[in-house]
């Protein structure tokens, strides 16, 4: 099989009536490309997923910080790791192409880890060390933290260069649409890529926090460092082989220009409805005119002057003048999913609470054995793993199941399994509240209110049904929002819709912070303790996860009027033919590499 693959990507790079006996070609792309890029990507996700969890801790105790300033640190920071794809992927197709987006991406981060790490080796780039129970602490100066910030911003800036390209420039190395086994050779590298990606989040999860629990933040900083340097040094080593495409027209450039036209031609009356359509569209276009929707955008495509708005291809002149049908209609179906998109946010704020989580866990049992205890920040691998289970339960126990009991193909609908995703994102944050509402009532009747340091008698197990409901959530919202956006958006849209949820996430974290510093501001108001202080036993964080809780039934409510103004689906990609007395079912389906893909934008 390997022999055929080899073959098969090797064929890519010669042209049909070139005998490469004749003329020998240096050899460009191939499988031989693919542990460099797939290295890449796995190194710098171990390195940025295994920072993420304990960095709570090392703002409170080694700079001082509050835990209320530490967490709103923490959801910017995780803002703008998931914003910065987005903008990755535009400066990747507009003008600098996969290659050069993914190794300055590289390049950032890197030199986001390694000045992480000199926060650590040198003695004046942070306060002095403090306990936050015993002790005032020496808040840092402003040089301290512009240093401590510019390591996380690079960090994402890293992230946007290399997320959102890895993948692609991958495919790319192998992609030939003459080769009959194209799909079989793209389907095998993505099996293998998602696979390095669900790997490199469990050692991150479980490995990296280890080292910082055991060995220090030296150690344990220095390691991502070393890593993200190996991901740097792979992928520009690999430089000769790879088959580079030149950046091409981005979609968000069309939308623009759809906007800037659109209002332009405000004053542009629209043609008669029993005329001709005086309205730009593309060679062999569906579309005759556009749609009533959102009529305003159509001034974009209206032809005021063909002499001067036409080239001799047909072709607009200057797209900033005039736009396609195709543009315009593409816009209004993006436009047309942003309500259902927006309800998936308040469930991205319920995941991002893990900060809070860590604080928990840290503060209870978390034995495994006599002489081993979980480090605090491994415990979001619940999350990971209940949706890789429910992901497996789903597409291989229970459909077959419900369809024997049926006698046909059944499926949930995309709808149907957001809204459920909704639901249980809201029972896991009531399941947040009792479990720590529990937690708090045992560390005051242990004699704990006053020493967060202390452990409590409760196992840190307690906290798994919340982590697992977040991941069913998880498992059900996310990735029905991404198929909802595949299957709702047209074809040409693609990478918008992979990106619609990363978006997300990045507007829920920066919503998290609001919300956050609200109930920080408002509960600590007259002298009063506030919800979410420093230490947990004080505090009442309790509280605050029935406030998500509630938030969260306002947000299922919301979602059930998007869904009904939305109206009915686009038919799903199903076919169904009789054969005897049973059925035949092809079915586009997302498994657990949708899976793995969203757990690229929690970080």
């Amino acid at each position: 099989m390997e022999k055929k693959m080899e073959e098969t990507a090797l064929a890519q790079t010669q042209p049909n009536n070139v005998t490469t006996h004749h003329i020998p070609k240096p050899r460009k792309g191939g499988l031989i490309t693919l542990p460099f890029i797939i290295a890449n990507e796995a190194f710098e996700k171990v390195s940025s997923y295994g920072l993420l969890p304990n960095m709570i801790f090392y703002l409170m105790k080694d700079y001082g910080l509050g835990v209320a300033k530490s967490a709103n640190i923490i959801f910017l920071w995780n803002a703008a790791t998931n914003f910065m794809p987005l903008l990755g992927a535009f400066i990747s197709d507009s003008y600098l192409g996969r290659y050069f987006t993914i190794g300055l991406g590289s390049i950032f981060s890197l030199l986001g880890t390694i000045l992480l790490w000199l926060t650590t080796m040198i003695p004046k780039a942070k306060p002095p060390t403090c306990d936050i129970m015993t002790q005032s602490c020496t808040s840092p100066t402003s040089g301290q933290m512009t240093m401590l910030l510019s390591s996380m911003a690079f960090i994402s800036i890293g992230a946007g260069g290399i997320r959102p390209c890895s993948l692609a420039f991958g495919a790319d190395q192998l992609d030939n649409k003459a080769n009959p086994n194209n799909e079989r050779v793209l389907e095998s590298y993505f099996g293998w890529y998602y696979a390095s990606t669900a790997i490199a989040v469990l050692i991150a999860l479980t490995g990296i926090v280890y080292i910082q629990d055991h060995h220090g933040w030296r150690v344990g900083f220095g390691v991502p460092a070393i890593l993200v340097f190996l991901s740097l040094f792979l992928f520009f080593v690999a430089s000769p082989l790879y088959l580079k495409q030149k950046a091409s027209k981005s979609l968000l450039a069309g939308f623009v220009q759809v906007l800037v036209v659109s209002y332009r031609n405000r004053n542009v009356p629209f043609p008669p409805t029993n005329s001709e359509a005086k309205y730009h569209r593309r060679k062999d276009s569906e579309y005759i005119a556009p749609t009533e929707n959102l009529r305003f955008l159509n001034k974009a495509c209206i032809v005021k002057n063909p002499e001067q708005d036409l080239a001799p291809d047909g072709s607009a002149s200057n797209p900033w003048s005039l736009c396609t049908i195709e543009q315009v209609e593409e816009l209004k179906a993006l436009i047309r999913v942003i309500p259902i998109w927006s309800t998936g946010i308040m469930m991205s704020i319920n995941v991002s609470q893990g900060t809070f989580q860590v604080l928990q866990a840290s503060s209870m049992d978390r034995s495994l054995t006599s002489n081993f205890q979980v480090p605090a920040g491994s415990f979001s691998t619940f999350v990971v793993i209940s949706m890789a289970v429910w992901i497996i339960l789903y597409d291989r126990a229970i459909l077959p199941l419900a369809s024997k009991i049926k006698g046909k193909p059944v499926r949930f609908s995309v709808k149907l399994r957001m809204g459920f995703g909704l639901v249980l994102s809201c029972l896991g944050m009531v399941v947040a509240g009792i479990v720590e509402n529990v937690r708090r009532r045992k560390a005051i009747e242990q004699g704990y209110l006053n020493n967060a340091n202390a452990v409590v008698h409760m196992s840190a197990f307690w906290l798994a049904p919340q982590y697992c409901l977040n991941g069913l959530a998880e498992a059900m919202n996310a990735i029905g929002q991404t198929e909802f956006y595949y299957t709702e958006l047209p074809k040409s849209m693609s990478s918008i819709a992979g990106a619609l949820f990363g978006l997300g996430m990045a507007v829920a974290n920066l919503l998290a912070t609001v919300i956050l510093s609200i109930v920080n501001n408002l509960t600590s108001k007259g002298s009063k303790q506030s919800w979410v202080p420093s230490n947990i036993n004080q505090g009442h964080y309790d509280k605050y996860y029935f406030l998500l809780a509630i938030m969260s039934g306002v947000n299922l409510i919301y979602f059930v009027i998007c869904s009904w103004g939305y109206g009915p689906c686009k038919e799903q990609i199903t076919k169904v033919s009789d054969e005897g007395n049973g059925f035949k079912k092809e079915e586009e389906m997302f498994n657990l590499r949708s899976l793995i893909k969203e757990e690229d934008s929690r970080v």
